[in-house]
């Protein structure tokens, strides 16, 4: 009950009366709903968003016990609408990474690139105020234990990606368009680094946004 009562804060608005929680769900909701419904690919929409529904349920259901920053929430939505429209077609496919392909004429279609950079730089902050905020640990170990989490979660999902594609696809070469490797056999890690830059990166801008706004609030 103690470690229930660290998470749990006072004097929040509910949800009906925080409009910017609001417009989020409700802008996210209608985006998922139009490429669930206009996806060329369903099955590979649902494979990709499975992991994107259990986020929304989480924050759901632990958002009067634990309530994130304004902050954490944009960047939480931010990340969210930026691989629900990367489902929208296979990752190899999407038509903004096509767009960049062609403008600097890379070998390959880099929007899983940015994805996973996003994953480390958006939703490192959201992980960090949890660790602050609701365990209550120092700057160093919530910088670890994020920078930490951010690699293993990142790790995770690649090892289950490529369950789903040897289960769902049996391996065949749709499994290999699933994966979004585009003939790049160390996709994988790759992917790994660039979410550990952009946690890295988000762990450097909180920690210095701390001790610029230590020194105003002390003197208040």
């Amino acid at each position: 009950m103690t470690f229930i009562m660290t998470f749990r804060s006072k004097h929040k608005l509910p949800f009906m009366r925080r409009p910017l929680h609001m417009a989020y769900m409700g802008i996210f909701i209608a985006f998922l709903a139009y490429t669930g419904f206009t996806t060329p690919d369903l099955l590979n929409w649902l494979l990709e968003n499975s992991l994107t529904l259990s986020v929304v349920i989480l924050l759901a259901a632990f958002y009067n016990i634990f309530r994130f920053t304004d902050t954490s929430y944009t960047l939480v939505f931010l990340f969210m609408m930026l691989h629900v429209y990367g489902s929208y077609y296979q990752y190899a496919d999407n038509p903004f990474g096509e767009w960049m392909k062609e403008q600097f004429n890379f070998q390959r279609n880099h929007y899983d690139r940015i994805v996973h950079f996003g994953f480390g730089l958006l939703l490192t902050y959201p992980i960090y105020e949890i660790a602050r905020r609701g365990l209550s640990l120092s700057v160093f170990l919530s910088s670890v234990l994020t920078l930490s989490l951010v690699l293993s979660l990142s790790a995770v999902y690649e090892i289950v990606e490529w369950i789903v594609a040897d289960i769902v696809y049996d391996g065949d070469e749709q499994g290999m368009a699933y994966l979004g490797m585009q003939g790049d056999i160390w996709d994988a890690q790759k992917d790994m680094v660039l979410a550990f830059l952009g946690a890295s990166i988000a762990i450097g801008f909180a920690i210095v946004l701390r001790k610029r706004t230590a020194p105003s609030a002390n003197r208040n």
